[in-house]
């Protein structure tokens, strides 16, 4: 018989959890800080209104989009995401990122991960979970060593920040190794 995780959306520091009301407002710090911009994504770093977050998140065919909180406040820190899934070839793309630079390392973010790998494997029954990273994201990528995720490759000169020229890193984990270090 197979036991069922009651605590599906929870880690030890961290919750998965849906939009709400106020999350919005709290994004849009987070546009304000150069380095979680330049972290989350390759494209240039733009500022979002309160208006683009209350849109960001809407569940889709092949995305799930949740807002990470502290377990302790329930104080709202990121979100995790598992977008672009292809469900013929059970696979999925992870992006991830923590919002305020005094809640980065701290193990939230290794936490989240442990969390949103047990759904994507268990819950969504891929096979297969990517991402992608900017090799400056020491931290980041650190945190995806952690818990399994193995260079597969990187692209290189991909990006450019500040006169200079950063390769993107490209990482994976299969379901079988995930197992292998959660038994």
């Amino acid at each position: 018989m197979t036991t069922i995780n009651k605590k599906l959306f929870h880690g030890d520091k961290v919750k998965l959890t849906g939009i709400r009301e106020e999350d919005a407002s709290i994004m849009v710090k987070w546009g304000e800080d150069a380095e979680y911009l330049r972290n989350v994504d390759t494209d240039m770093a733009l500022p979002k209104s309160k208006e683009d977050f209350e849109g960001e998140g809407k569940p889709s065919h092949n995305s799930v989009y949740f807002r990470m909180r502290t377990i302790e406040e329930d104080e709202l820190i990121g979100f995790a995401a598992i977008h672009g899934i292809e469900w013929n070839n059970r696979t999925g793309n992870l992006a991830i990122g923590i919002g305020e630079a005094s809640n980065r390392n701290k193990g939230y973010g290794s936490d989240a991960l442990k969390v949103i790998l047990r759904y994507a494997f268990h819950e969504l029954n891929l096979d297969r979970v990517s991402l992608d990273v900017i090799d400056y994201n020491k931290g980041g990528i650190r945190a995806y060593e952690k818990v399994g995720f193995q260079l597969e490759g990187r692209k290189r000169s991909f990006v450019y920040r500040d006169g200079k020229r950063y390769d993107l890193i490209i990482m994976g984990i299969l379901r079988h190794e995930w197992e292998e270090l959660n038994q």
